[in-house]
């Protein structure tokens, strides 16, 4: 009886040591995709704010003795692409056009890098490095909070849904009002809601994975899953820096 519970506990022990090799091995991968497109965005986006090519996708204005930077119709379009092509990378991924998928995925980066230069164009280099650090910081702190805690985050999940859902409203109304109060208010709001989100995409990519996944499946979970990660951390650098920035 003890040698057969012991043949048992051994074979626990060996399943749960393939799943953590395995699960490491996939949350890996996700960050792998996601620094990826990190650098795919900072690339583009120091690649057009330090040649001519900025002057196809913004304009400078003179304002109060410094300047503000627009954007050309160009410059307009590309920020928006983001928003259409994300929704493409799914049903890819529902076909198995693995590669297909993370090439667009590399394309919304790219295309991010576009609201990355009007940043770099906009606020001094020191303070993009300090809320660049400042953002990594609190990403890595929650992300791992969200890799290792016991708490059932789904309920916080549903709750960060509403107020993003929100924030977007308050951005589309504001574009109208162009009241200061709101854009300060739907910001920070907005921190606070891409901090909690590292969080629980976190654990939810987490949870996504199965052992008895193929390598197809997990690379289109990690890819996802990666997606998700990108967009909290991006989201989270731009409200940092409209609110704690320093303009040139």
């Amino acid at each position: 009886m003890t040698g057969r519970e012991d043949i048992e506990q051994i074979a626990k022990t060996s399943a749960k040591t393939k799943v953590d090799q395995g699960l490491r091995k996939y949350m890996s991968q996700v960050y792998n995709y996601m620094t990826t497109g990190l650098l795919m965005t900072a690339f583009v986006g120091f690649l057009i704010a330090n040649t001519p090519v900025q002057n196809l996708f913004f304009s400078q204005v003179a304002v109060d003795g410094g300047y503000a930077v627009t954007l050309s119709f160009l410059g307009f379009i590309a920020i928006l692409s983001p928003l259409i092509l994300v929704f493409f990378i799914n049903p890819m991924l529902a076909r198995g056009q693995v590669k297909a998928a993370f090439g667009m995925f590399m394309l919304f980066s790219a295309l991010f890098g576009v609201s990355l230069a009007s940043i770099l164009l906009t606020y001094t280099g020191i303070s993009i490095t300090r809320i660049f650090l400042v953002t990594a910081g609190m990403f890595a702190a929650m992300s791992l909070y969200g890799s290792t805690t016991h708490r059932d985050l789904t309920s916080l999940g549903a709750f960060l849904l509403m107020g993003l859902i929100g924030v977007i409203l308050a951005v589309v109304v504001n574009f109208f009002l162009r009241s200061p109060m709101l854009y300060y208010t739907y910001t920070i709001i907005g921190v606070f809601i891409f901090i909690g989100l590292a969080a629980y995409d976190t654990q939810r990519i987490k949870r996504a994975y199965a052992a008895t996944d193929g390598n197809s499946i997990m690379h289109s979970k990690a890819i996802l899953g990666a997606l998700a990660l990108y967009l909290d951390f991006i989201n989270l650098f731009f409200m940092l820096i409209s609110l704690f920035g320093d303009r040139r």
